[in-house]
């Protein structure tokens, strides 16, 4: 059996193999619950009773389900779902993404749903008496500060999808916790080492950046008096 690694090697070869996937993961997971949190939010505040129904109930479906048994369905309960993907670790990729995205959306609906209650009403009314319609009303006074107020709880979520993309280790993609399992797997005298390496790394990209993100945009909301 061949040297194990030593610690930098152990940091290194995590971060060099396996962080471009879970950030991959994570940007797109965010960035399509991003779409899909506003616009169930907006369903829910401003849409029709089913609209509204409709919204709530996607929001609780997916909420219930652990993300694990959401990446399954789509990898392994729908093989055909990306078809068009000619490699299987790209089909294992955009089934980890679809998951993310879907779960994060229902969580993220309620944080942006949140934002938009805390805006003072008499804003849109005030935009009205400008002469603007009820979506011009949004874009411009509503969405910008609801946007603002949603910041904490944002970065909040961005540190569950982060942790969550290590679910993608199942279907064989090669992130971050997939790395540290392989060489925990062809040395496995270092397996505590690599994994305490590994939940160093998580601890880096979450704890420095919920608490920057989510405290100093805290502090603002108070100064202006938003966000209660």
């Amino acid at each position: 059996m061949s040297e194990a690694p030593d610690l930098t090697s152990i940091f290194f070869y995590i971060i060099s193999r396996g962080l471009p996937n879970t950030l991959i993961l994570t940007a797109l997971g965010l960035l399509l619950g991003f779409i899909l949190g506003i616009i169930l939010a907006l369903m829910s505040v401003y849409g029709a009773k089913e609209l509204q129904w409709l919204s709530s109930g996607y929001e609780k479906v997916l909420r219930g389900i652990p993300i694990l048994v959401l990446i399954y369905i789509f990898r392994w309960g729908m093989p055909g779902l990306f078809w068009y993907f000619d490699s299987l670790s790209a089909r294992s990729l955009a089934s980890v993404v679809l998951a993310l995205a879907l779960r994060s959306g229902a969580y993220q609906s309620q944080i942006f749903r949140g934002a938009i209650l805390s805006v003072n009403p008499g804003q849109m009314e005030a935009g009205f008496a400008l002469g603007m319609s009820k979506l011009q009303a949004f874009r411009h006074i509503v969405l910008p500060q609801a946007l603002r107020i949603a910041v904490p709880g944002w970065s909040n979520e961005y540190a569950i999808v982060i942790k969550d993309s290590a679910f993608a280790l199942d279907v064989g993609v090669f992130e971050m916790t997939k790395a540290a399992n392989q060489l925990s797997v062809n040395y496995p005298q270092i397996f505590t080492l690599t994994m305490f390496v590994a939940a160093i790394i998580y601890f880096i990209f979450t704890f420095p950046i919920t608490k920057f993100f989510g405290d100093r945009q805290s502090k603002r909301l108070k100064k202006l008096g938003l966000g209660g």
